[in-house]
């Protein structure tokens, strides 16, 4: 394991690519090839451009809700309960702010006490009771969908209107949201890079015999990682309602926030097992998937089609992963 940790450990800004594990490259790749490729289309098509901005804005909810299943599912676990939670933070914090800025902080403080309170719960039951990842977050899922469905039925308060310049102002030509997005990214990254919990989190994906038998607190990581993936389901649900000025119970379900998230990650590069991958592949996956759509749309193709199309080369995509991984490590 020291080994591999020295290996992550980049020695500054100009070895920052050889730090990018070898499983981001290939999406990263696909990323630069389907830029040119919509931006060709689009402009044979209506003699346009690309908008690269709208393209980031509208990538920033499931970007930043699958920079933290990134971390789970490096730690060998999922979290299926992400779009409810995401409901939970928009409708929490329009009901607690209900449009007055003087409670503002104070719905943002609820919903980080939430979001937390369902980590350390999701955390706790995987590790704890020894229940599978997938049921356990499924269930937490279903409770909180009920608890919704039966306490709202609608849009429920508003969020100030100064709340909302995170969803719609700009610093200087960069949105308020992108650079929310940036900014979760590169804390995620330092995480998994420069940080003993990152490494411990490879490890304990790797393999979490070997982690706990080398001294790897493993439950306490997976914990974290539960925790750090419910407070990106946070910032999603308030950057989602800042959009919307109002929280609904449906706002996260209809985003289907906790598959496509997952999809992201694996099309990004990450093993669903755990243990290798990093969030700039996740990065690509989800630029993929919304530069798929935007050419999609350009095309004028069938929605039911366009589902399709998009499972087909998220499952073409993963098995090139996995034949390149299994001759990678046939050739060791």
């Amino acid at each position: 394991m020291s080994a591999t940790t020295a290996g992550t450990l980049p020695g500054g800004a100009g070895r920052v690519w050889r730090g990018i594990a070898a499983s981001e490259a290939g999406p990263i790749y696909g990323v630069l090839l389907l830029v040119a490729l919509t931006s060709w289309i689009v402009i044979l098509a209506t003699g346009g451009q690309v908008n690269v901005t709208t393209t980031l804005v509208r990538s920033v909810a499931l970007g930043i809700v699958a920079v933290g299943q990134t971390l789970v599912i490096l730690g060998g676990s999922l979290d299926l309960s992400v779009a409810y939670q995401v409901s939970v933070t928009a409708v929490m914090a329009s009901y607690v702010m209900d449009g007055d800025p003087n409670r503002m902080w104070l719905g943002v403080a609820a919903v980080i006490g939430i979001g937390i309170a369902i980590g350390l719960a999701n955390g706790l039951i995987i590790t704890g009771l020894g229940v599978n990842a997938f049921i356990t977050t499924l269930g937490t899922g279903l409770i909180l969908r009920g608890v919704l469905n039966a306490s709202f039925d609608n849009f429920a308060g508003e969020v100030p209107r100064e709340f909302q310049s995170l969803g719609y102002d700009e610093l200087g030509p960069i949105p308020y949201s992108v650079l929310l997005f940036a900014a979760v990214v590169l804390i995620a990254w330092i995480i998994l890079r420069l940080t003993r919990f990152g490494h411990h989190l490879y490890a304990v994906g790797g393999s979490e015999e070997t982690a706990r038998l080398s001294g790897v607190r493993s439950a306490r990581v997976l914990i974290g990682a539960h925790v750090l993936c419910s407070l990106t389901a946070v910032l999603t649900g308030l950057f989602i309602v800042s959009r919307l000025r109002a929280g609904a119970p449906w706002v996260g379900p209809d985003g289907n926030y906790d598959l496509e998230s997952i999809a992201a990650v694996v099309l990004g590069g990450t093993a669903l097992a755990g243990g290798r991958g990093g969030v700039l592949g996740t990065v690509a996956g989800v630029l993929i998937l919304a530069l798929l759509d935007n050419l999609f749309n350009q095309l004028e193709v069938n929605t039911f089609l366009k589902d399709i199309l998009r499972g087909v080369i998220i499952v073409a995509a993963v098995a090139v992963y996995a034949l390149r991984g299994g001759q990678l490590r046939r050739s060791a």
